[in-house]
């Protein structure tokens, strides 16, 4: 056993420093925090690995959008699959919009006759979606000559071109992405308004299983990082059913896996399901993501 060292918190200390002292102490969520950015920067420089990022909640709204975007450039993202949410909240602010520091405390009454939709203590203004309305409107013919998910979102990113967008980054950069509950989203309403004016589109949602199936099974290894669960984790868990199990995993979630939801899952249990080998290298973070994402990403820039 190796004695705990105590954290040291020096002046000007870099974040990569204060990562590696919490793998000094090794113990609890600061012990997690720093497996995680030894795992997640092992799976990266790992040529033989695909990395397969699952990623809910609100990450957009809460200020986790340029992360998501320079690991995109930095191509360390082979498949992303998300939330319908995040899409939107991404879209929203490719079309000019903010979200703005709100607080949990304020009259959600007076924030609804003032038309301010609240996530937390996130706030958007209601009227962004009059924007998002007429960008459907507008390209609507385009985006209904899409055959899957994927090619939807991807003539999204294309439409955009924007530089600070997700859905355009991971088109320009042919990255995939799987959105399984797209209608269950501001952007599955958007579609949803344009059929019920009789405007045709039918999405084969099982055309992004068949794809993100046979990415795993093609793949030598794979890796997967879940932030917060949900959908997005599930649709790649059972992808891994149909490889080896995932090689590598880190997992980035405030829910307890006592309860049984996926979400919450710890990922060896994964192992019993084959999603997750064996010998898999992996951790399991209980934390916001809004703090432990930024930390564990600082840390494994400094190594990669």
């Amino acid at each position: 056993m190796n004695p705990i060292e105590h954290i040291n918190v020096n002046k000007e200390m870099r974040v990569s420093d204060l990562v590696n002292q919490m793998k000094n102490s090794g113990v609890m969520g600061a012990g997690r925090i720093a497996k995680a950015s030894d795992v997640l920067a092992e799976m990266i420089q790992d040529k033989d690995c695909r990395v397969f990022f699952g990623l809910a909640g609100a990450m957009v709204p809460g200020g986790m959008k340029n992360i998501i975007l320079d690991m995109i450039k930095n191509d360390f993202i082979d498949v992303l699959v998300t939330t319908g949410a995040n899409l939107t909240h991404d879209l929203i602010e490719a079309l000019g919009h903010n979200h703005f520091q709100g607080s949990p405390d304020a009259d959600d009454k007076e924030l609804n006759k003032k038309q301010i939709d609240r996530i937390y203590d996130s706030f958007m203004p209601n009227k962004v979606y009059e924007d998002m309305e007429d960008f459907f409107k507008k390209n609507f013919e385009e985006l209904s000559k899409t055959k899957s998910i994927k090619e939807f979102v991807w003539k999204i990113g294309e439409l955009l071109n924007n530089p600070k967008s997700i859905l355009t980054l991971c088109f320009q950069n042919k990255i995939p992405v799987f959105c399984p509950g797209i209608a269950d989203s501001g952007i599955g309403l958007m579609v949803w308004g344009r059929q019920a004016e009789g405007k045709n589109f039918d999405l084969p949602v099982f055309e992004d299983m068949k794809e993100i199936i046979s990415i795993s099974w093609d793949s030598k290894k794979n890796g997967v990082i879940y932030i917060g669960g949900g959908l997005p984790k599930n649709f790649i868990q059972q992808s891994m059913q149909f490889s080896k199990g995932a090689s590598y995993g880190v997992q980035i979630s405030t829910n307890m896996p006592q309860f049984g939801g996926s979400s919450g899952a710890e990922l060896k249990e994964g192992i019993s399901w084959g999603k997750m080998n064996e010998k898999a290298k992996f951790v399991d973070v209980y934390c916001d993501a809004t703090i432990a994402l930024p930390l564990i990403y600082a840390s494994v820039k400094d190594k990669v």
